[in-house]
């Protein structure tokens, strides 16, 4: 297990949809930045590709603006690394379908200078969580670990204790995902998260900078 991040990590995972529009998407990019949101996963898999680089490259725009240069927030694309790459994000979130781990890092080595450049990825096993480290993921989303609608495709929840296997059996940082709330996100850091990524707690937040303080508050 590596040694425990502080403050915890905190991912805004976005959807556009449940907001309303783009506009009120890029507000709470705007938003999550400048709060201490110091990731944020682009998650618009229903955009045509021009749409989603021009999305993209204004939230890594707004990133750089918003957050302090000392803590820069670091925007990562779902699933497009094509697209992360154009725009100049600081990583490509893999879906556990999408293109394996192990050669999008082959690739990356081979034709590519990305330096910091971040590939992660979604687990749902303490078996895939370990494989996704041995394929070279710098991060993984660990879950659902509580029950959650956006997740229900992935079977029942995993539990905190599955978590915590998890978490203890790589060496990269681990973020909880699934039915996180603002009450068991500590939760999820005791078992031995690094972090905890989510849409709705975010998206919906009446005071996110309120929220984002409180998460990042020890235990």
């Amino acid at each position: 297990m590596p040694p425990r991040i502080s403050p915890p990590l905190l991912c805004y995972v976005t959807d556009r949809r449940s907001l309303g529009n783009r506009s009120d998407l890029v507000a709470r990019i705007a938003l999550a930045a400048s709060a201490g949101i110091r990731w944020i996963q682009i998650r618009e898999k229903d955009l045509p590709t021009r749409e989603l680089l021009v999305l993209v490259q204004e939230a890594v725009a707004l990133a750089a603006r918003e957050s302090p240069p000392d803590s820069p927030t670091r925007i990562i694309v779902n699933d497009r690394l094509d697209v992360a790459l154009a725009a100049r994000a600081a990583g490509v979130h893999m879906a556990e379908l999408s293109a394996p781990v192990a050669a999008v890092n082959e690739w990356l080595r081979n034709c590519v200078s990305t330096n910091a450049f971040m590939v992660g990825t979604s687990c749902h096993s303490v078996e895939g969580a370990q494989a996704a480290e041995r394929d070279g993921a710098d991060y993984l989303f660990f879950g659902p670990v509580f029950a959650t609608p956006s997740k229900a495709m992935f079977g029942a929840p995993q539990g905190l204790r599955q978590l915590e296997n998890a978490s203890h059996s790589v060496k990269v940082p681990v973020l909880a995902i699934g039915g996180i709330t603002a009450e068991n996100a500590h939760e999820c850091v005791a078992a031995g998260a690094a972090g905890i990524a989510a849409i709705r707690m975010f998206q919906e937040a009446g005071d996110l900078p309120a929220l984002v303080a409180r998460l990042r508050a020890a235990p």
